[in-house]
């Protein structure tokens, strides 16, 4: 399969599933506006996001690696009138046009921006004592996965729902050889998932516009 299979696929599930509204395709074209890097899930990826939000029946939500509020904007509008989504961005600039596509989708009373390194703000967190989550999405610095699923554990319940975007990085997982610190971190990350007795765990490959990746899906026993 080449790089334009993958996209014929892509766009073919797309446009049988996935019409993005007019909030979705500003979202995605605010990031080349501001000069952000086109790092969003893809269309189909937001659309699992929300429907496995909707599974879990999750009131309570936390996102590590916001960008531009894309997927942020999928697993929001499946929250239920009560609900809120805790997400985490490093960059400032970034915050800020996330903040703003979350306006325009009138998503404001649910979402809440955390700005800064996201190992020091999950820990102003836990010393906050917040509730545990209901689903948490993985997204950002692949080298420090392994904390972030390690906090997640610990501040997650009997049926909470742990996710991790690229997993799988276009086949280099299965390259021992491979110097990419993304690579190494994800490899890692995926071994200690696996040997954990206390999760039950599975890898959804994916097809995207940018080749084969994946998500990892982790259920808390």
């Amino acid at each position: 399969m080449n790089e334009n299979l993958y996209k014929k696929i892509d766009d073919y599930i797309q446009k049988l599933f996935v019409p993005e509204d007019d909030v979705l395709i500003s979202t995605i074209k605010s990031l080349d506006k501001f000069n952000i890097p086109q790092y969003s899930v893809f269309a189909n990826q937001g659309k699992l996001l929300h429907i496995l939000a909707l599974l879990c029946e999750a009131k309570r939500i936390l996102e590590i690696g916001t960008l531009g509020g894309y997927s942020t904007i999928w697993l929001a509008r499946a929250l239920p009138n009560n609900g809120i989504l805790y997400t985490i961005e490093l960059v400032l600039e970034y915050a800020k046009v996330a903040q703003k596509n979350i306006d325009i989708a009138n998503l404001s009373e649910k979402v809440v921006i955390k700005i800064g390194e996201a190992l020091s703000v999950l820990d102003i967190l836990e010393k906050e004592q917040i509730p545990p989550f209901d689903l948490i999405f993985i997204d950002a610095h692949k080298p420090s996965y392994i904390k972030y699923f390690e906090w997640a554990l610990r501040h997650s319940h009997k049926g909470s729902l742990i996710i991790a975007d690229n997993v799988i990085r276009n086949g280099e997982v299965m390259n021992s050889n491979s110097i990419d610190e993304k690579v190494q971190g994800v490899q890692q990350f995926n071994k200690i998932v696996a040997s954990n007795s206390n999760v039950i765990s599975i890898i959804i490959p994916a097809i995207t516009g940018n080749g084969y990746d994946g998500m990892l899906l982790t259920l808390v026993k």
